[in-house]
């Protein structure tokens, strides 16, 4: 796969016509049937009151603390369901006491053994796909019976293998990836916001 960039851009229109293209190209190499069943997982573990459990590192905490904002508030507008998240990535003083105290390593995989339960849901986001305290999360949460969906871009890496569905996002630029990944957030929240709509609420409303 060829990196993007490849050269240097003398004007930042073109770097942005380039990244808009890579951006195009990212989103168009999703799975569709792996998203379908991942929003069918989502939508059936809420409507069982499961909890959702969401991670990921630098950008990838970003999403994911944006995810519980969108999920938490967003999907429930004018909907029955009522989603239960938590964002692994939010609470920065637990996060930085098990990183000192134990490893940054077991900073995600420690708050789901305190929390998780079987039937749960583990949501990770991870552009390598091979961030250790990610892959510690999907590990723990495969043998625990907690269902995991794992975002992931480049190679995919072991949450790609490790997660019972992995969406994928062809592109080798950090920045596009976390762009899509951050739109497959969206996505899910606006999907099943509006799956659970009238079609007269729908058009009334803004998403």
């Amino acid at each position: 796969m060829t990196s993007f960039p490849e050269r240097p851009y003398d004007t930042i229109g073109a770097y942005c016509a380039d990244y808009l293209d890579q951006l195009a190209r990212a989103g168009a190499s999703i799975d569709h049937e792996n998203l379908a069943a991942a929003a069918d997982l989502l939508g059936k573990a809420f409507e069982r009151g499961a909890w959702l459990f969401v991670c990921g590192n630098g950008g990838s905490a970003a999403i994911a603390n944006h995810l519980l904002c969108d999920f938490a508030k967003g999907i429930q507008t004018d909907t029955e369901l009522l989603p239960r998240v938590i964002s692994l990535s939010a609470n920065l003083e637990l996060i930085t006491a098990i990183a000192n105290d134990i490893s940054f390593e077991d900073c995600f995989v420690y708050q789901l053994r305190t929390a998780a339960r079987a039937g749960d849901v583990l949501l990770t986001i991870s552009s390598s796909g091979d961030s250790e305290n990610v892959v510690r999360a999907i590990d723990w949460a495969r043998v625990n019976d907690v269902q995991t969906i794992a975002l992931t871009g480049f190679e995919g890496g072991r949450t790609a293998r490790g997660a019972a569905i992995n969406i994928h996002v062809k592109g080798d630029n950090y920045g596009v990836v976390e762009d899509t990944h951050q739109s497959i957030m969206h996505v899910f929240s606006q999907y099943l916001r509006q799956s659970r709509m009238t079609v007269a609420r729908i058009a009334e409303r803004k998403f």
